[in-house]
């Protein structure tokens, strides 16, 4: 394969997409670092009145500063209460009653900002239910990724402090601030591509062949796909996601998707290198990622662009690469570059069919997945996840060097690399686990109706995805079955919870301790041989464990071509 072979517009298109990014990420990750310090902003006259009347309805609680133990009880509790609250609106909507556990993975899935759809939403849910119950959980679960982020943040920042924040205050900052405001000036934006906006109205039209009738349904779509795309929700109004029409009409609408799945996360880590006064730790992180992203991203594409080799082998020439399962509005490079994004930073939408991409295409989503949502990652989570690794490489490379580990000041001790470990294994052990079970059990096989490599591809990418908070699919694989909704369900709750947690147990701990001088002995952890000493680690660490899983699909799947 040989990436210099892509198409003209593929090479344009990123670039002129990193160009935007390369202006806007900075200043925005600014804005963010000043919302999360609690700082006034150029929005402050304009929603100060309305943050003091959300934090004076939360009562007392939200002025309070807490502990570590209670901003994650705060979490858990407010997580519960989305559960409940949402579960409530999907039992008693208009439409025929949903069984019980796909309520349950409906309402697990929007509460853990995963977005996996084991449904059809447009066939499922009502426009009260998407607009009361969906993008309302797509901006309090995109917000509290970015809580627990602050919290880490701030936790580096400070010298023996016991408490690390307010969640009632960060969350209605980060809502009213940054997510508002932004979905705002997005949504407006996609309306002008004609993306639908109405409350809910069905048309019925006259199809051209035929002359059949079909029944067009619409409903408030901008407004949730621009939460969906900022906040690394994901999923969409309709099951087609961003290759429906209606949701992502015209070239420039899908340049604008693409934006705004990259634009927050891109941005955190100027957010975080303000945040602690050290600029360059987040210019070395956006470094990291950005060195294990593009040689991804570069294969993703060429393994699309190529085509076929069967077709090839049949003398069919494909000079606008595999365009099974694709848009042709958007063809086979943009949809590998959107997909690749995507997965990269855990928004989990799509243009495309993943189950139709080639196998080593289809690796590379599956490759961003399971390395946990540290290049780029979800909003706030993905950055607290490349922080996690980065502790764990000083640690080692601290005892390399017979040192006593350090980062940003702070001695990296046994409690931190525990919770760190637990951030790394629980994602991985549900997702190796959940797929064991499911390809040992009929329940679990007899929902795939392709080959057995490509059968077991779509399996582990289900649980890929669920455990790692990222949301897509591969498609061909059925998941609305009382096993799948359940199983998943439960890998969404380890998968996000299970990281939130240690994160914030190792935020409480790094806050309580003194800050250490820095002297000539002291790591650079912003050197050349820093960065390159982290990106082994994550490829060590988060790649190899799941290379067994990787060889027995998408590689086996190409080699039986």
């Amino acid at each position: 394969m040989n990436f210099l072979n892509l198409p003209f517009t593929a090479w344009a298109e990123m670039a002129l997409l990193f160009l935007f990014l390369a202006a806007t990420a900075r200043p925005v990750g600014l804005y963010v670092s000043a919302v999360l310090s609690g700082k006034k902003t150029f929005l402050t006259p304009a929603l100060g009145r309305i943050e003091h009347l959300f934090l004076r309805a939360a009562g007392p609680e939200a002025r309070r500063e807490m502990t570590w133990r209670r901003y994650a009880g705060s979490v858990l509790a407010f997580a519960f209460g989305g559960f409940l609250v949402l579960a409530l609106i999907l039992r008693f909507q208009s439409f025929p009653s949903l069984p019980p556990d796909q309520i349950f993975n409906i309402a697990v899935s929007y509460i853990t900002n995963t977005n996996f759809q084991t449904f059809s939403p447009e066939l499922t849910l009502t426009a009260a239910t998407q607009m009361a119950g969906i993008a309302v959980q797509n901006f309090l679960s995109a917000a509290m990724g970015l809580c627990v982020f602050a919290v880490l943040a701030r936790s580096l920042a400070a010298s023996k402090a016991t408490e690390v924040g307010n969640f009632w205050r960060d969350l209605v900052r980060i809502v009213l601030y940054i997510l508002l405001p932004l979905s705002l000036l997005l949504a407006v934006a996609l309306l002008s591509q004609g993306v639908v906006q109405t409350f809910g109205q069905t048309l019925d039209v006259t199809m051209l062949e035929a002359q059949t009738q079909q029944t067009l349904v619409t409903g408030p779509v901008a407004s949730q796909a621009a939460i969906k795309l900022l906040g690394s929700n994901g999923g969409g109004y309709y099951a087609a996601n961003a290759a429906h029409p209606f949701e992502n009409p015209t070239p420039l609408s899908n340049f604008m998707g693409l934006f705004a799945i990259c634009l927050l996360p891109i941005a955190l880590p100027f957010t975080f290198g303000r945040m602690i006064g050290k600029p360059r730790q987040g210019t070395m992180l956006l470094a990291v990622m950005l060195i294990l992203f593009v040689p991804l991203l570069l294969f993703c594409l060429t393994a699309e662009q190529t085509g076929n080799p069967i077709l090839t082998a049949l003398g069919v020439t494909q000079l606008h690469g595999n365009l099974e399962g694709k848009e042709l509005r958007f063809g086979a490079s943009n949809s590998a570059l959107w997909t690749s994004l995507a997965t990269a930073t855990a928004n989990g939408s799509t243009n495309a069919s993943i189950e139709s991409f080639m196998p080593l295409a289809s690796l590379v989503p599956l490759v961003f997945i399971q390395l946990g949502e540290v290049i780029f990652g979800g909003v706030g989570s993905g950055l607290y996840g490349m922080l996690v690794y980065t502790m764990l490489a000083v640690f080692v490379a601290g005892l390399m060097i017979g040192r006593t580990p350090e980062y940003l000041g702070k001695k990296i001790g046994v409690f931190e690399i525990q919770m760190a470990s637990l951030v790394i294994l629980i994602p991985a052990l549900a997702t190796l686990i959940g797929t064991a079970i499911a390809v040992s059990l009929p329940e679990g096989t007899k929902a795939v109706y392709a080959g057995s490599h490509q059968a077991f591809s779509e399996i582990l990418y289900a649980f890929s995805s669920t455990s790692n908070n990222n949301g897509s699919a591969m498609g061909g694989l059925v998941t609305s079955t009382s096993f799948y909704n359940v199983i998943l369900g439960l890998c969404m709750i380890a998968g996000r919870f299970g990281v939130i947690l240690p994160v914030l147990a190792m935020a409480g701990s790094l806050a309580s301790k003194t800050s250490v001088p820095q002297d000539k002995g002291t790591l650079d952890t912003t050197s050349p041989l820093f960065i390159f000493f982290l990106v082994v680690s994550i490829v060590l660490v988060g790649f190899l464990t799941f290379v067994p899983t990787l060889l027995l699909g998408p590689v086996a799947e190409h080699l039986h071509l």
